[in-house]
């Protein structure tokens, strides 16, 4: 077989891993419906496009952890030290506004922080104005982390 090309490789990998991510989503909507009544508030399309986003963001951390790692358990290990702490400071886990404003202001700097505060507004239908830093950080951690990626995929 011959090798494709990192990116059509890489692309492959996101794909696959979004449909999954989607599959995910419709579950924890549908237990979160059926079981505490939970229903959706904001702008569906807003939504969407921001967790697209989050994906994309997240995932090309993954991409980049992956390419610059000689073997699967260094990969692994980068990928437990980079998404660990951003799942406990992001507000996925615990309130990001009841931790305290140091961890607040250290968890900022987090993309999955980001992307919560941005999938948290488009779901309550806050504003869009408020959620264009989010934005910004999460396209611009995208394009260098896809990009590195990209630049630095090897076959072995």
């Amino acid at each position: 077989m011959t090798p494709v090309s990192p990116s059509i490789l890489l692309t492959v990998q996101f794909v696959v891993n979004f449909l999954v991510s989607v599959l995910s989503l419709l579950g924890v909507y549908a237990v979160s419906a059926i079981f505490f009544g939970f229903r959706f508030g904001g702008n569906l399309g807003e939504f969407l496009l921001a967790y697209l986003l989050v994906l994309l963001s997240v995932y090309s951390i993954g991409m980049l952890a992956a390419s610059i790692s000689p073997n699967m358990k260094a990969a692994e290990l980068i990928c437990s030290i980079l998404y660990f702490p951003m799942l406990f400071l992001s507000g996925a886990t615990l309130p990001y506004e009841i931790m305290p404003k140091a961890m607040q202001k250290a968890s900022d700097i987090l993309p999955l922080t980001q992307g919560i505060k941005l999938l948290k507004g488009a779901a309550l239908g806050l504003p869009a104005e408020n959620m264009l830093i989010p934005v910004i950080v999460m396209l611009a951690l995208a394009v260098i982390c896809i990009g590195l990626s990209v630049r630095f995929f090897r076959w072995e």
